[in-house]
């Protein structure tokens, strides 16, 4: 492997393949939260092609089952994240006192499933889709950074655009969205969705206030657990978000 930089300047230069994968592995240990990939090279001396060469290979010997860890390697576009293996979830919790909640009410799947097979979304487009008032949903997802603002709409009353965030991958076990399952309910809701915006036109400015104070709160709200936790150690356990025309709850611990 081709040393691409030097490293810091006060740290050991890394030649071995075995010292530079151990290297990282303390690193994302230590971290505890995904870690960039070109952080990681400026530290090793590397590139970010070769940072991500030394990290794929780290994930496939974890997710081997010979290899008797407990931890798995999780891989995203421009960051990497160690994590427990999902089936060792319940001792985590029982070892650690650690109780289920903070799960998602049903309005908030459906908004985050609408999000996260079209986005960048705008609130309005989330209400046609669902056929009623999303803004308290939307608010719960942002406070939980499931979702984010990505810019804004060109065109009148310039609406903000939505889009799902990297920890909504972690939270529920994905390396990508082209990884999400195929739903065609949602892709007959969006359809329907988008002929309603393009028969109303311009003829009215979509209004994308995030005051909750000032927010309707919709009838199918569920009240979130009080006191809910986020357990880092394993929130890339969850399955991926269903259709929405699911009740199911995921939890998002």
């Amino acid at each position: 492997m081709e040393q691409k930089k030097e490293s810091a300047p006060y740290l050991e230069q890394l030649t071995s393949e075995q010292d530079l994968k151990q290297a990282i592995e303390a690193i994302l240990y230590a971290a505890g939260y995904p870690m960039r990939y070109d952080k990681l090279g400026e530290l090793l001396g590397l590139s970010t092609k070769d940072i991500k060469t030394l990290v794929r290979s780290m994930a496939d010997h974890f997710a081997l089952e010979d290899t008797h860890h407990g931890i798995q390697l999780l891989l995203y576009p421009t960051t990497c994240q160690l994590a427990t293996k999902e089936r060792y979830a319940p001792y985590i919790r029982e070892a650690l006192g650690i109780r289920r909640g903070g799960n998602l009410s049903a309005s908030s799947m459906e908004v985050l499933a609408v999000v996260a097979y079209n986005q960048p979304v705008t609130r309005s487009y989330i209400d046609l889709v669902r056929g009623v008032d999303s803004s308290y949903a939307v608010n719960s997802l942002l406070d939980k950074g499931l979702i984010e603002a990505a810019g804004r709409l060109d065109a009148p009353g310039r609406p903000m655009l939505y889009v799902t965030t990297d920890k909504f991958l972690r939270v529920f076990g994905l390396n990508a969205l082209d990884e999400l399952p195929e739903t065609e309910a949602l892709s007959v809701a969006a359809a329907q969705a988008e002929g309603t915006e393009e028969n109303q036109g311009n003829t009215e400015s979509e209004q994308l206030t995030l005051d909750v104070d000032n927010e309707v709160i919709p009838s199918d709200y569920t009240e979130p657990v009080d006191g809910e936790e986020e357990d880092v150690a394993i929130e890339a356990s969850a399955a991926p978000p269903p259709s929405p025309d699911s009740n199911e709850k995921e939890d998002l611990t």
